[in-house]
């Protein structure tokens, strides 16, 4: 972009960086009185892709982000306050690869049961939402992700998600190798829905 940015350019880019999570432009839009704001969005994206922050686009959200070269500046040498048990990783893994999934589809697919308390730790860190029920006897809850999830790994949509091939040199299958195989096993990209199983019991 050349020049002095325009005022809508400068209100978007007010809005965004005021903003507590990220937005959709449509929620900009209504936020800028029904301006249109789709190029400008573009616009800015470019203009900021080569700073120190970067805008970006996840899961339909926009939002300013530490550039990825520079993000080993920001980290903090202490842990993050929650880490995933080894459950809770595989269930997210499978709930993103095979949404949307019931708690029984998820305990198929691992062999074990999974404790109520998992599921739990997903919903509140805001990666998984309850999607519904499926229509079949007992009605069990389903599980899908959700933007903030896309936006925490750095996914512009579940199309973005590492294959199977991708998973294993990067060492990540071990110990869910047979989990993550059963899941993505001849199909690619976004999978569809397990067939539930006859008289599943309700979540």
């Amino acid at each position: 972009m050349s020049g002095q940015p325009d005022d809508l350019e400068r209100a978007v880019e007010a809005t965004l960086f005021a903003a507590e999570q990220p937005m959709t432009a449509l929620e900009i839009s209504a936020h800028l009185g029904g301006a249109a704001v789709g190029d400008t969005l573009a616009t800015l994206a470019q203009t900021y892709a080569e700073r120190g922050i970067n805008l970006v686009e996840r899961g339909g959200r926009w939002h300013f982000q530490t550039a990825a070269d520079l993000a080993h500046l920001l980290r903090r040498e202490k842990e993050e306050p929650r880490r995933l048990s080894r459950a809770a990783t595989e269930a997210l893994a499978i709930v993103a690869y095979h949404e949307p999934v019931s708690r029984a589809e998820i305990e198929a697919i691992r062999g074990v049961q999974t404790a109520k308390g998992t599921l739990d730790v997903l919903l509140e860190a805001g990666w998984v939402r309850i999607a519904g029920r499926r229509e079949v006897p007992g009605r069990p809850t389903i599980y899908a992700t959700t933007p903030e999830f896309l936006t925490h790994f750095g996914l512009s949509s579940r199309r973005d998600l590492p294959g199977i091939e991708e998973l294993r040199a990067a060492g990540l299958l071990d110990p869910v190798e047979e989990a993550f195989a059963v899941l993505t096993g001849g199909e690619d990209g976004d999978t569809g829905a397990i067939d539930p199983s006859g008289g599943e019991d309700a979540d």
